[in-house]
């Protein structure tokens, strides 16, 4: 008997948007601090969603979106607040445990 293994796509477990943004909040929570897992995860959701309506939605081609969420990517912060609101998500800042005043 041969075994036979399919290719793991997270964008099949991103059914619905609590989903998406518990998976979204979860990359925030580990990304290293250049933004490269919020990157990931929003190429992500929008692969799992309609990439052309998300673009349509922020005001960008779909080509220039995928450029922007690719691997090497690097979406402006403007991009990135754009593409949230439009996946209807909001960012909230909360002190973390260790936090310490400047």
């Amino acid at each position: 008997m041969t075994e036979t293994f399919t290719r793991w796509d997270v964008t099949d477990q991103l059914r619905t948007p609590e989903d998406m943004r518990l998976y979204l909040e979860a990359c925030a929570e580990e990304d290293p601090g250049d933004g490269s897992l919020i990157r990931a995860a929003l190429n992500d959701i929008a692969r799992a969603g309609n990439m052309s309506r998300l673009a349509r939605e922020i005001g960008m081609s779909r080509e220039g979106l995928y450029k922007a969420l690719s691997e090497d990517g690097n979406p402006t912060f403007a991009t990135v607040m754009r593409i949230t609101r439009a996946l209807g998500l909001r960012w909230r800042i909360t002190e973390t445990p260790s936090a310490r005043t400047l």
